[in-house]
């Protein structure tokens, strides 16, 4: 099916009550066929200036500036968004409005998991999801335990447990490192993890 991602989901909050914050949101702005996408990659929050984030047109935009890089090291061969949908990944955030402090409340992702759920239910061929980050791990264990009764993602640090197989309706899930942000370019071995967990992703996809 083809559609916005962004049409569809402010359709949802229109018929949503009692989710906060929703002047405040960015939803990404993503025409696509929601049978193409095979991975979708989860990062934490939406940046305080809307031209960064991934689906803006600046061709500037900081989100895009970490990401594309790490995307190609891992084999894509991408130049924007556009080609990163193309290729049959699609990139989000766990919340939809800016970060207040350094860290994100377990209730602001509580109040917006409604959102991601949603989110993810267009995507009905999904081989891998990638979660960006502690955030994006906060709340995929949350969808995991309404579902299963249980966290999917240990809670441990990412290095310890990324070795591991984790499975959710038949979808891989690789925890990993958060692909924006100015810290990446000095933290080559968080980049190293990133690639590797894109690339194995990616060979879920070969016949």
């Amino acid at each position: 099916m083809r559609l916005n991602v962004q049409s569809r989901l402010n359709e949802f909050l229109e018929a949503a009550p009692g989710i906060e914050g929703r002047e405040s949101m960015q939803l990404p702005d993503a025409v696509l066929e929601t049978d193409d996408i095979r991975i979708v990659m989860i990062s934490e929050a939406v940046p305080k200036n809307p031209d960064d984030f991934f689906y803006s047109r600046n061709p500037d935009a900081a989100y895009l500036s970490t990401a594309i890089p790490i995307l190609n090291e891992a084999g894509l061969d991408v130049r924007g968004m556009d080609d990163v949908i193309h290729r049959g990944i699609y990139i989000t955030t766990a919340i939809k409005t800016p970060k207040e402090g350094y860290a994100v409340p377990t209730g602001v992702i509580a109040s917006q998991l409604p959102i991601l759920e949603q989110e993810l239910a267009l995507f009905s061929h999904l081989k891998a999801i990638l979660l960006m980050g502690d955030v994006a791990k906060k709340a995929f264990n949350m969808i995991a335990r309404k579902r299963t009764g249980k966290n999917l993602i240990p809670s441990q640090p990412t290095y310890r447990i990324r070795g591991n197989e984790y499975m959710l309706d038949g979808i891989r899930v690789f925890p990993s490192y958060i692909i924006t942000g100015g810290n990446l370019l000095i933290e080559k071995g968080k980049i190293a993890t990133i690639r590797e967990d894109i690339a194995s992703a990616m060979a879920l996809l070969k016949p």
